[in-house]
């Protein structure tokens, strides 16, 4: 019974070792694959990082120009602040002058007819 035990002990031990061997067989081919994966995955990886920095750069470019858009449209609504002011301006001067037009044409046709009025007055007190 002592050899039959040892012998199933040994048995045992040969077939652990076979199935460490054709697991060892199996992590190497596995190792080659990654190997190879990592060759063909690294450029992929430096062409994406060289992706993100363009990325970055563009969306740093459109910041850049919203940030002008806004400085813009600030200068802009500054600018039509402006011309409504003098618009206002303008309008004023205009009414002021319309008015003072209209007074002295006013003033001038009162003075032409007392004037008249006068003359026509005095020729009359002639005859």
């Amino acid at each position: 019974m002592n050899t039959l035990f040892w012998g199933l002990i040994t048995l045992c031990i040969i077939a652990a070792v076979a199935v460490l061997i054709i697991v060892m067989i199996e992590l190497r081919g596995a190792v080659r694959s990654l190997n190879e994966v990592m060759k063909t995955v690294k450029p992929t990886l430096e062409e994406l990082q060289l992706n993100l920095r363009s990325v970055r750069s563009i969306t740093d470019n459109i910041t850049t120009v919203t940030e002008d858009v806004k400085v813009l449209s600030g200068s802009v609504k500054d600018v039509g602040l402006t011309v409504k002011q003098i618009n206002a301006l303008v309008s004023g001067v205009t009414v002021s002058t319309a008015a003072t037009a209209s007074g002295v044409r006013a003033g001038v046709k009162a003075a032409a007819q007392v004037l008249l009025k006068d003359l026509f007055a005095s020729k009359g007190h002639r005859q």
